[in-house]
């Protein structure tokens, strides 16, 4: 890709690795396969206690989650830091979303984004640093990307003087829902921007490894609500009413012939009805029946044509059974495609900061990213860090209350970390 420097694409690349520096196996890396930018932002890393830092930023955010768009103490924080930085950011954006600039202020522009938002769980994890919300935790890690970016920016503004470009510095609300990523490239976070990195971590992958693909790599993803309308009235008497409720299950069934028989096989698609409500008692047939759910695809085409399909069997089934239907679909995440180009950079990157061992590719996840909205307006790129270490037990699922971000450091100064056999496990 012609259209900005390599040194600085790297540059802004090992910004994503190097904030924690304890990703690699260290008996895989030596000292001679890191070039010299990477070797110079661990040493920076390393002499300036930037990792315990960063647990004591995420350790924050963490004790307080803040949901979509309702993220101003985390912001708070993020600008207070910068201050202290002196990175000059704007803000307010998307209501709580930060951007900050570090280096020249002329092109080329390359942006690394975080998101910060929380989810409404409960956690269930008993630590020192447990949520102090009741009925919000962190349990997707956000709060680590936030403190990632944040000792980037730190390393960033450490070394101005490498810069010759401007890295865009995205903090933004609502990734979880409200398609917070949307709103920032409609306040114009992206006007200059040539390229955007973006990563998530993962209790999947082993720890020490960072995993992508080219080409689609999360799903398009859309909500759907649907009401079907009959006529009520006593259960012992059923024909004096048209039952919804038989209609919907007959919806339910039908939705699932769309994926077994009218999609490709090698075409991976999926519908799923996660949301049915009717009458509260056992005698009552209900004058509705409210169901909804979710659908996903890998490509756009093929994401319509289950959108269309959904609304065309929800209403012809409910015709079938004699009531009326009303479709409605909610909020929709595009499919995250990464750039060819940029996934060459990304694999010299980080084979040169973790081997070639350590940077795999993976199988595409049906899971979505708002950073999908990035990547329909620029070139952008994703990938995955590994949390997993098998001698802690398997590490429960993103969503889940008992979600743990865990990441491994050495905390002796004098022996670099990529050298010695020996880390420290704790809790990021």
């Amino acid at each position: 890709m012609g259209f900005f420097k390599r040194d600085f694409l790297l540059l802004t690349l090992v910004l994503l690795f190097c904030p924690i520096p304890s990703f690699s196996d260290p008996s895989s890396v030596s000292s001679e396969q890191l070039s010299e930018i990477p070797k110079n932002f661990l040493n920076f890393a390393k002499k300036s206690d930037l990792f315990e830092w960063m647990v004591g930023i995420r350790r924050k955010i963490h004790e307080n989650p803040e949901l979509g768009y309702e993220e101003f103490e985390t912001s708070k924080l993020i600008r207070a830091e910068l201050d202290e930085m002196g990175i000059p950011y704007k803000y307010p954006i998307a209501v709580t979303g930060v951007v900050g600039f570090v280096g020249s202020g002329s092109p080329p522009f390359v942006a690394l984004r975080a998101d910060m938002d929380a989810l409404p769980l409960q956690e269930m994890v008993e630590w020192e640093h447990k949520s102090k919300i009741r009925g919000k935790m962190h349990a997707c890690g956000h709060d680590g990307h936030v403190a990632m970016l944040l000792g980037a920016a730190k390393i960033l503004q450490g070394h101005h003087e490498l810069i010759e470009g401007t890295v865009v510095l995205v903090f933004q609300p609502a990734e979880e829902g409200g398609a917070g990523a949307q709103q920032m490239i409609d306040a114009g976070v992206l006007q200059n921007v040539e390229a955007i990195f973006g990563l998530h971590v993962d209790p999947d992958i082993p720890i020490g490894q960072v995993a992508s693909r080219p080409g689609p790599i999360m799903a398009g993803s859309g909500f759907f609500e649907a009401v079907i309308s009959g006529k009520g009235g006593h259960a012992a008497i059923p024909q004096h009413s048209i039952d919804p409720i038989l209609a919907a299950s007959s919806i339910i069934i039908s939705l699932q012939h769309l994926v077994s028989r009218e999609a490709d096989p090698l075409d991976s698609q999926v519908v799923t009805v996660a949301k049915f409500q009717g009458s509260g008692a056992f005698n009552v047939i209900p004058d509705s029946v409210t169901i909804g759910g979710t659908f996903r695809a890998f490509s756009k085409e093929s994401f319509l044509q289950l959108k269309q399909r959904i609304e065309e069997v929800i209403t012809g089934q409910a015709n079938v059974q004699k009531c009326n239907a009303t479709v409605d679909f909610l909020e929709e995440d595009p499919v995250t495609v990464n750039d060819k180009g940029l996934h060459e950079h990304f694999r010299n990157v980080a084979g040169d900061m973790l081997g070639l061992l350590n940077t795999k590719d993976m199988q595409p996840l049906m899971g979505s990213e708002d950073f999908s909205f990035y990547q329909e307006v620029i070139p952008g790129y994703f990938f995955f860090l590994g949390m997993r270490n098998e001698t802690n037990g398997r590490l429960a699922s993103f969503h889940s209350p008992a979600f743990l971000v865990i990441l491994a450091y050495y905390k002796t100064s004098h022996i670099p970390w990529f050298s010695y056999p020996h880390f420290l496990w704790q809790s990021f």
